[in-house]
Protein backbone atom coordinates (compact mmCIF):
# COMPACT_ATOMS: atom_id res chain seq x y z
CA UNK A 1 0.00 0.00 0.00
CA UNK A 2 1.14 3.55 -0.71
CA UNK A 3 -1.90 5.46 0.46
CA UNK A 4 -1.63 5.39 4.24
CA UNK A 5 -2.02 8.74 5.94
CA UNK A 6 0.06 9.87 8.92
CA UNK A 7 -0.54 12.69 11.36
CA UNK A 8 2.45 13.85 13.39
CA UNK A 9 1.75 16.34 16.17
CA UNK A 10 4.36 18.96 16.93
CA UNK A 11 6.10 18.35 13.63
CA UNK A 12 7.26 21.80 12.54
CA UNK A 13 10.69 21.27 14.09
CA UNK A 14 12.97 18.91 15.98
CA UNK A 15 12.04 15.28 16.47
CA UNK A 16 8.52 15.76 15.10
CA UNK A 17 9.87 17.25 11.89
CA UNK A 18 12.31 14.38 11.47
CA UNK A 19 9.51 11.84 11.99
CA UNK A 20 7.21 13.53 9.47
CA UNK A 21 9.93 13.60 6.82
CA UNK A 22 10.96 10.00 7.51
CA UNK A 23 7.38 8.72 7.29
CA UNK A 24 7.02 10.49 3.96
CA UNK A 25 9.92 8.38 2.66
CA UNK A 26 8.12 5.13 3.48
CA UNK A 27 6.58 3.49 0.39
CA UNK A 28 3.50 2.57 2.45
CA UNK A 29 2.77 6.20 3.32
CA UNK A 30 1.08 8.43 0.76
CA UNK A 31 0.38 11.53 2.85
CA UNK A 32 1.54 13.26 6.03
CA UNK A 33 -0.31 15.89 8.03
CA UNK A 34 2.07 18.32 9.74
CA UNK A 35 0.76 19.84 12.97
CA UNK A 36 2.01 23.09 14.43
CA UNK A 37 0.99 25.46 17.17
CA UNK A 38 3.14 28.56 16.66
CA UNK A 39 5.71 28.00 13.89
CA UNK A 40 3.59 28.19 10.77
CA UNK A 41 6.40 28.91 8.31
CA UNK A 42 8.47 26.04 9.65
CA UNK A 43 5.48 23.72 9.25
CA UNK A 44 4.90 24.89 5.69
CA UNK A 45 8.55 24.20 4.94
CA UNK A 46 8.07 20.58 6.07
CA UNK A 47 4.98 20.36 3.86
CA UNK A 48 6.96 21.63 0.87
CA UNK A 49 9.70 19.08 1.42
CA UNK A 50 7.17 16.25 1.63
CA UNK A 51 5.37 17.39 -1.52
CA UNK A 52 8.68 17.73 -3.33
CA UNK A 53 9.17 14.02 -2.67
CA UNK A 54 5.91 13.22 -4.42
CA UNK A 55 3.70 12.73 -1.38
CA UNK A 56 0.63 14.65 -0.27
CA UNK A 57 0.90 16.89 2.78
CA UNK A 58 -0.92 19.63 4.65
CA UNK A 59 -0.16 21.85 7.64
CA UNK A 60 -2.75 21.99 10.42
CA UNK A 61 -2.77 24.48 13.28
CA UNK A 62 -4.12 23.41 16.65
CA UNK A 63 -3.57 24.16 20.31
CA UNK A 64 -3.65 20.60 21.61
CA UNK A 65 -3.86 21.76 25.21
CA UNK A 66 -7.61 21.95 24.54
CA UNK A 67 -9.53 18.70 24.15
CA UNK A 68 -11.81 20.04 21.42
CA UNK A 69 -8.78 20.82 19.26
CA UNK A 70 -7.55 17.24 19.54
CA UNK A 71 -10.82 16.10 17.98
CA UNK A 72 -10.67 18.90 15.43
CA UNK A 73 -7.15 18.11 14.21
CA UNK A 74 -8.14 14.50 13.48
CA UNK A 75 -11.28 15.66 11.67
CA UNK A 76 -9.29 18.21 9.65
CA UNK A 77 -6.66 15.66 8.63
CA UNK A 78 -9.39 13.22 7.58
CA UNK A 79 -11.19 15.93 5.61
CA UNK A 80 -8.05 17.03 3.74
CA UNK A 81 -6.25 13.70 3.30
CA UNK A 82 -9.02 11.11 3.51
CA UNK A 83 -8.29 9.44 6.85
CA UNK A 84 -5.61 8.94 9.51
CA UNK A 85 -3.93 5.52 9.66
CA UNK A 86 -0.84 6.54 11.64
CA UNK A 87 -0.85 8.89 14.63
CA UNK A 88 2.40 10.07 16.18
CA UNK A 89 1.87 11.95 19.45
CA UNK A 90 4.99 14.09 19.62
CA UNK A 91 3.52 17.39 20.86
CA UNK A 92 4.35 18.33 24.44
CA UNK A 93 6.01 21.15 26.38
CA UNK A 94 9.11 20.73 28.51
CA UNK A 95 9.88 22.31 31.87
CA UNK A 96 13.25 22.25 33.61
CA UNK A 97 12.82 23.74 37.07
CA UNK A 98 13.53 22.67 40.68
CA UNK A 99 10.49 20.75 41.89
CA UNK A 100 10.03 22.92 45.00
CA UNK A 101 9.58 25.97 42.76
CA UNK A 102 7.07 24.45 40.33
CA UNK A 103 3.62 26.02 40.47
CA UNK A 104 0.30 24.25 40.10
CA UNK A 105 -0.29 26.08 36.81
CA UNK A 106 3.05 24.90 35.43
CA UNK A 107 2.38 21.31 36.45
CA UNK A 108 -1.06 21.39 34.85
CA UNK A 109 0.37 22.86 31.62
CA UNK A 110 2.91 20.05 31.34
CA UNK A 111 0.34 17.36 32.12
CA UNK A 112 -2.14 18.74 29.59
CA UNK A 113 0.47 19.02 26.87
CA UNK A 114 2.43 15.82 27.43
CA UNK A 115 -0.35 13.45 28.51
CA UNK A 116 -3.89 14.71 27.94
CA UNK A 117 -3.20 15.89 24.39
CA UNK A 118 -2.01 12.38 23.47
CA UNK A 119 -4.95 10.77 25.27
CA UNK A 120 -7.51 12.90 23.46
CA UNK A 121 -5.86 12.52 20.03
CA UNK A 122 -5.71 8.76 20.55
CA UNK A 123 -9.37 8.64 21.58
CA UNK A 124 -10.30 10.60 18.46
CA UNK A 125 -8.21 8.44 16.11
CA UNK A 126 -9.10 4.95 17.33
CA UNK A 127 -12.67 4.51 15.99
CA UNK A 128 -11.64 4.94 12.34
CA UNK A 129 -8.55 2.77 12.81
CA UNK A 130 -10.66 -0.01 14.32
CA UNK A 131 -13.17 0.23 11.48
CA UNK A 132 -10.43 -0.15 8.86
CA UNK A 133 -8.76 -3.00 10.73
CA UNK A 134 -5.36 -1.28 10.66
CA UNK A 135 -3.74 1.51 12.62
CA UNK A 136 -0.50 2.60 14.23
CA UNK A 137 -0.08 4.92 17.19
CA UNK A 138 3.38 5.98 18.31
CA UNK A 139 3.74 8.07 21.46
CA UNK A 140 6.98 9.95 22.07
CA UNK A 141 8.25 9.40 25.59
CA UNK A 142 11.41 10.01 27.56
CA UNK A 143 14.35 7.63 27.83
CA UNK A 144 14.13 7.22 31.63
CA UNK A 145 10.36 6.85 31.73
CA UNK A 146 10.57 3.34 33.19
CA UNK A 147 13.06 4.32 35.90
CA UNK A 148 11.23 5.03 39.15
CA UNK A 149 13.88 7.40 40.40
CA UNK A 150 14.20 10.97 41.64
CA UNK A 151 13.69 13.67 38.99
CA UNK A 152 14.08 16.91 40.98
CA UNK A 153 14.63 19.12 37.95
CA UNK A 154 11.92 17.81 35.61
CA UNK A 155 9.34 16.29 37.95
CA UNK A 156 6.11 17.32 36.12
CA UNK A 157 7.55 16.29 32.74
CA UNK A 158 8.79 12.90 34.02
CA UNK A 159 5.44 12.23 35.71
CA UNK A 160 3.49 13.12 32.56
CA UNK A 161 5.65 10.85 30.41
CA UNK A 162 5.19 8.02 32.91
CA UNK A 163 1.44 8.50 32.56
CA UNK A 164 1.89 8.42 28.78
CA UNK A 165 3.61 5.03 29.05
CA UNK A 166 0.68 3.72 31.11
CA UNK A 167 -1.67 5.02 28.41
CA UNK A 168 0.44 3.35 25.72
CA UNK A 169 0.24 -0.06 27.36
CA UNK A 170 -3.40 0.29 28.37
CA UNK A 171 -4.42 1.18 24.83
CA UNK A 172 -2.20 -1.56 23.37
CA UNK A 173 -3.88 -4.17 25.53
CA UNK A 174 -7.32 -2.83 24.68
CA UNK A 175 -6.66 -2.91 20.93
CA UNK A 176 -5.06 -6.36 20.82
CA UNK A 177 -6.43 -8.28 17.84
CA UNK A 178 -7.97 -5.20 16.20
CA UNK A 179 -5.10 -4.54 13.78
CA UNK A 180 -4.18 -1.40 15.75
CA UNK A 181 -0.90 -1.22 17.66
CA UNK A 182 0.14 1.38 20.22
CA UNK A 183 3.81 1.82 21.11
CA UNK A 184 6.23 4.37 22.51
CA UNK A 185 9.61 5.67 21.35
CA UNK A 186 11.64 7.25 24.14
CA UNK A 187 14.49 9.54 23.04
CA UNK A 188 17.54 10.31 25.10
CA UNK A 189 19.67 13.41 24.64
CA UNK A 190 19.24 14.62 21.08
CA UNK A 191 21.64 16.96 19.36
CA UNK A 192 20.07 20.43 19.19
CA UNK A 193 17.65 19.69 22.03
CA UNK A 194 17.54 20.68 25.70
CA UNK A 195 20.46 19.53 27.82
CA UNK A 196 20.80 19.07 31.61
CA UNK A 197 21.96 22.25 33.28
CA UNK A 198 25.50 22.42 34.54
CA UNK A 199 26.52 19.19 32.86
CA UNK A 200 28.93 18.72 30.00
CA UNK A 201 27.63 15.90 27.84
CA UNK A 202 30.22 13.95 25.80
CA UNK A 203 29.38 13.98 22.11
CA UNK A 204 29.16 10.18 22.06
CA UNK A 205 26.03 10.37 24.22
CA UNK A 206 24.14 12.65 21.84
CA UNK A 207 21.72 11.08 19.41
CA UNK A 208 20.16 12.50 16.27
CA UNK A 209 16.51 13.26 15.62
CA UNK A 210 16.80 10.89 12.66
CA UNK A 211 17.52 8.02 15.08
CA UNK A 212 14.17 8.60 16.77
CA UNK A 213 12.43 9.01 13.42
CA UNK A 214 13.76 5.66 12.22
CA UNK A 215 12.35 3.88 15.27
CA UNK A 216 8.99 5.64 14.88
CA UNK A 217 8.79 4.75 11.18
CA UNK A 218 9.46 1.09 11.97
CA UNK A 219 6.73 0.96 14.61
CA UNK A 220 4.34 2.71 12.21
CA UNK A 221 4.82 0.08 9.51
CA UNK A 222 3.79 -3.50 8.74
CA UNK A 223 7.33 -4.49 9.66
CA UNK A 224 6.39 -4.09 13.34
CA UNK A 225 2.97 -5.75 13.17
CA UNK A 226 3.85 -8.01 16.09
CA UNK A 227 5.08 -5.21 18.34
CA UNK A 228 2.47 -3.78 20.69
CA UNK A 229 2.79 -1.97 24.01
CA UNK A 230 6.56 -1.63 23.62
CA UNK A 231 8.77 1.21 24.75
CA UNK A 232 11.70 1.55 22.34
CA UNK A 233 14.48 3.54 24.00
CA UNK A 234 16.68 5.53 21.60
CA UNK A 235 19.35 6.83 23.92
CA UNK A 236 22.53 4.83 23.44
CA UNK A 237 24.25 4.26 26.80
CA UNK A 238 23.14 7.54 28.40
CA UNK A 239 21.71 6.98 31.92
CA UNK A 240 21.10 3.27 31.35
Amino acid sequence: MSDRVALVTGSSRGIGRAIALRLAEDPEVGAVAVHYRSEREAALDVVRLIRRGGKRSTAIWADLNQEKNCRRILATAEQRLGRVDILVNNFGPFLMKPWLEVSSAESQRIFRGCFLSALHCLQAALPAMRSSGWGRVVNIGYHRVEQWAAFPGILPYAAAKAALLLLTRTAAAGEAGSGVTVNMVSPGLIRGGRMPRGTRIPARFLGEASDVAEAAAWLASDRAAGVNGANVIVAGPWKM
